[in-house]
């Protein structure tokens, strides 16, 4: 990457990006923000035993994990080594045969994918899920159907309460489109954009929805260099701004030891390793299995 971001110090005025001042301020009114010094001092979100086959084949064996306070955490693993399973289970999509979730002190073992979104544990997926026949905008206020404070009848009324409440949903979603840079296609079709757009879209959706947790499944999947910078500064800046916890699947390593303050490694559905970037690039089961002798060196 071209801007190294291990140096930037965690101020909300030091940001790459405009925007996200009202999501902000939409979220501070719910609940208080985390103070830097309460970082990586308790777990949101943590996963027990978690063990689920397709088949008789196992897709994730005894899996442990961890998301702490404040904490950006990169998931890493070959092709099919069960990191997207892992997602699934944690965001409701997929029920383990074995194992529980739990999301700060409430078990979400058995939650529905909706009640966990509404609770506040937001993804994107691998392959995109937007509504392709809306814009951009309207696909971004989709997200934010649950902090709505208006009814159906209400809204098709148009009491003046619910103009006000729709206008202010608009401003909030413009603040995210402000923030993606993608003032020019805000009301472009999505199913018209090109792919990286499409990404940075998704992106806004689930940021509309206030996340206590994001998880993303490869945002920077089949990107170029500039694209994938452009990615990486805005998943730095929800993460220092919002101070929201992140859970990101990724293969692109420089992007990884660049921006995860810890990486968990699985292969063939087993953990294999977790740990700093530094001591990931030096544990060789992680090397043998991924990293090769590239990393070792």
């Amino acid at each position: 990457m071209a801007v190294d971001t291990r140096d930037i110090v965690k101020k909300r005025e030091q940001r790459y990006s405009y925007g996200l001042t009202l999501l902000r301020d939409c979220i501070e009114e719910t609940r208080d923000l985390p103070n830097e010094e309460d970082f990586f001092k308790k777990n949101v979100l943590r996963v027990e035993d978690i063990t689920i086959s397709f088949g008789g084949l196992n897709a994730l064996s005894d899996v442990n994990l961890e998301l702490r306070e404040g904490e950006l955490l990169a998931i890493i693993g070959p092709n099919g080594a069960g990191k997207t399973t892992l997602l699934n289970v944690i965001s409701g999509f997929y029920k383990a045969q074995k194992g529980d979730v739990y999301f700060q002190d409430t078990k979400i073992t058995n939650y529905s994918s909706h009640k966990i979104a509404e609770m506040g544990i937001c993804r994107t997926f691998q392959n995109i899920a937007l509504y392709t026949g809306l814009s951009v905008i309207d696909n971004i206020i989709a997200g934010r159907h649950p902090h709505i404070k208006y009814n159906f009848l209400n809204g098709m009324l148009y009491f003046p309460w619910a103009r006000r409440e729709e206008a202010r949903q608009r401003a909030i979603a413009e603040d995210i489109v402000d923030f993606l840079e993608m003032e020019q296609v805000r009301n472009t079709t999505v199913g018209m954009l090109s792919y990286g757009l499409r990404k940075r879209a998704e992106l806004g959706r689930a940021l509309a929805l206030e996340p206590r947790i994001l998880l993303l499944d490869e945002p920077m999947a089949g990107m170029n260099l500039d694209e994938k910078e452009d990615i990486a500064r805005f998943i730095v800046d929800i993460h220092e701004f919002l101070r929201i916890p992140i859970v990101m699947i990724e293969h692109d390593m420089g992007v990884v030891m660049d921006i995860a303050d810890r990486i968990a490694v699985l292969d063939f559905g087993l953990k294999i390793g977790d740990g700093t970037p530094e001591e990931i690039s030096k544990n060789q089961k992680v090397v043998s299995a991924y990293l090769g002798k590239a990393g070792e060196q």
